[in-house]
């Protein structure tokens, strides 16, 4: 098949390429949740609240490889704090 002929065929994307985004477990869920105003007192509490929902996503890898990628600074992404997320991304540097 040539060239030309695969570009006019219709493309169908790669399931990883698909958006992760409409089959989040957090679609549904009040986005304030991920995002605490700190790491420390009554945000602990929903911060793990927030995890909880990550936890039972069926794609939290995704999300954590989306926020990484981008360097997503703020709020709960993928099951990981911002903390986490540095420290994922300090490791990454490292190797």
């Amino acid at each position: 098949m040539s060239d030309m002929s695969q570009r006019l065929l219709p493309h169908r994307p790669a399931p990883e390429d698909m958006d992760w985004r409409a089959r989040a477990a957090c679609r549904d869920v009040d986005p304030e949740l991920f995002f605490p105003v700190s790491a420390l007192g009554a945000s602990v509490a929903q911060i793990e609240e927030a995890k909880q929902v990550c936890r039972a996503c069926p794609v939290c890898g995704p999300c954590l490889r989306w926020a990484l990628e981008r360097g997503e600074k703020a709020g709960v992404w993928g099951g990981k704090t911002e903390d986490e997320r540095r420290s994922a991304r300090l490791l990454r540097q490292a190797v």
